[in-house]
């Protein structure tokens, strides 16, 4: 059943977004080579209790971290610990943040240092698939025409949507109805309406659409080693039309491809373990 919230509640899961937000501008700062994803976790976690709110992934479903970091061909999940960034990785930065009951929940890919061709244009097509989603989410559009925009963005400019992950809904829990694929066909599923609140997550693979889940039983990887990326807004669907409730992209450095004839870096490789 999917759960519509109030005028107060969507204020309510937005005052957890902008906590959510803010912590995403402080990662983004301090996102840089030499760094561990575990010290990006530990300082994320002093930044959301320091708001009096809680990372809403710690101890989910024993997850020990407080953020999701995922490098390279990692797509989702990753645990926080000793890998460090070097020059020419992505990592993908997921956020849960809880105040005062409501979750909201909003996903980054960030390139360290110059990045190769391939991975500009992975990271550039992944955000403009989701605000290209975002852009259907109005009262009477159909659940697939959501879906249905990730896929066209994505296949056009050649990557793979990512078929067996999903959105969700998201409010008093994490994970609520409707699960949301990143494809589908227009004018199909569940109709929008005012009051939902989704969580909107693209997740793309430079190469084939398949993956693999890693020794941990928590990271997914892409299957053939390629890159991937994952960007993510909560947003409710209101009267005036979407509302991103986790602003992180206000003052954001876009990520645009590199010119064809512009020098390349090497490509990035798979995490450690992978």
């Amino acid at each position: 059943m999917i759960i519509k919230k109030s005028a107060e509640e969507i204020e309510a899961i937005a005052a957890s977004g902008r906590i959510l937000a803010r912590c995403h501008r402080l990662l983004r700062g301090k996102a840089r080579a030499g760094v561990s994803t575990g010290e990006l976790d530990q300082a994320a976690e002093r930044f959301i209790r320091s708001q009096g709110a809680a990372p809403v992934f710690k101890g989910y479903r024993g997850f020990p971290g407080s953020i999701c970091a995922s490098p390279n061909s990692m797509v989702v999940h990753g645990i926080p610990g000793p890998y460090r960034l070097s020059r020419g990785d992505i990592l993908s930065i997921d956020i849960g943040v809880v105040l005062d009951g409501w979750v909201a929940d909003a996903a980054v890919t960030l390139p360290i240092g110059p990045v190769s061709a391939v991975a500009r244009s992975l990271l550039a097509t992944t955000r403009a698939a989701l605000f290209d989603a975002i852009e259907q989410c109005r009262a009477g559009n159909r659940l697939g025409d959501v879906s249905a925009s990730v896929q066209r963005r994505v296949e056009a400019d050649g990557s793979s949507v990512i078929r067996s992950l999903v959105g969700h809904g998201v409010g008093r829990d994490m994970h609520e109805d409707p699960q949301i694929p990143n494809f589908g066909r227009p004018g199909t599923g569940p109709e929008l309406e005012e009051g939902m609140v989704l969580a909107i997550e693209p997740m793309v693979n430079a190469g084939h659409h398949e993956v693999r889940m890693g020794a941990d039983s928590w990271a997914v990887y892409s299957r053939d080693g390629s890159l991937a990326a994952h960007f993510e807004h909560t947003v409710a669907i209101t009267s005036n039309g979407p509302r991103i409730l986790t602003p992180w992209h206000d003052e954001e450095d876009v990520v645009r491809p590199a010119p064809p004839e512009g020098p390349q870096s090497a490509p990035a490789t798979s995490a450690a373990g992978a």
